[in-house]
């Protein structure tokens, strides 16, 4: 199961953000893009968050640098990296100094698969701001795809250490998917326990606590961790599969196929529904 809650910032959002006429004449032209392609899924868990004031206290070129590294993450959420990068460039120049550039420019980098200028960028942004949370966590989940998890976990550690860190659940879950991803199922168990300590309801957390129960034979924790999710998140291919399997090896039968029928109806092109076709269980 992948987050479904996407962390980029919105348009919305930075039409919220951005105050002023001169940068509402900015924010004009961003409607006739919004049939464009999102990014690539690979940065799905990252999140983009301005850390300047903006209250009215900062300068000129630091709000001239913030809104144009907010733009720049809206274009980067619409798939237009050419213009994401641009906006870019425009809030450099503004001020230089600022680290949110750096870790929009990152991000696009690693969308646009230059790992180089990725790496560069994110090395800025953490030598301007070592200690902040959505730069390293960005990092560390940037790291983890690349299996450098050892390293990105402990980005991720960072990020959740900062006591300013609004979602410390978000990087708790990115830490426990890094650490299954390089055999650790104990060590993502533990992170999924404690992100949901922080959030009782993440759902990406609840998932993966239920697929460790599912893979320990523990098939009662694992359907009380599906109910759970039920209760907070639409169900996706794979958590219906995965609930399927759970309901089968506890022998309910009446479970089973009210999974199965979802699973058909709402998903009949997904790998999972073939498996079900095919009898793979």
């Amino acid at each position: 199961m992948t987050d479904s809650t996407l962390t980029k910032l919105s348009i919305t959002r930075i039409l919220t953000t951005v105050r002023g006429s001169v940068v509402a004449s900015m924010l004009a032209g961003l409607t006739v893009i919004s049939g464009c392609a999102g990014t690539d899924s690979s940065i799905r868990d990252s999140h983009i968050q301005p850390t300047s004031d903006t209250t009215g206290n900062e300068s000129d070129i630091r709000a001239r640098a913030r809104i144009h590294t907010e733009l720049a993450a809206g274009y980067f959420e619409l798939g237009n990296m050419g213009v994401a990068l641009e906006e870019v460039t425009i809030a450099q120049q503004a001020d230089s100094s600022y680290p949110p550039i750096y870790n929009v420019a990152a991000l696009i980098y690693a969308a646009l698969k230059d790992d180089r200028r990725a790496e560069e960028n994110f090395s800025r942004a953490l030598r301007l701001s070592p200690g902040d949370a959505d730069i390293n966590n960005n990092y560390g989940n940037y790291l983890c795809q690349r299996k450098r998890e050892q390293e990105g976990i402990k980005h991720l550690l960072i990020a959740v250490q900062n006591p300013l860190y609004q979602t410390p659940e978000r990087s708790l879950v990115n830490a426990g998917v890094c650490a299954r991803r390089k055999g650790d199922d104990a060590a993502a168990q533990e992170f999924f326990q404690r992100a949901i300590t922080v959030r009782p309801n993440q759902p990406q957390a609840l998932y993966q606590l239920a697929d460790l129960a599912f893979l320990a034979n523990n098939f009662a924790a694992a359907q009380g961790y599906l109910r759970r999710l039920a209760q907070v998140a639409p169900g996706t291919a794979d958590v219906l599969w995965l609930g399927l399997r759970v309901e089968r090896k506890l022998g309910n039968a009446v479970a089973e196929a009210s999974y199965a029928q979802q699973l058909r109806k709402n998903f009949p092109d997904s790998k999972e529904a073939a498996a079900l076709q095919a009898g793979r269980f």
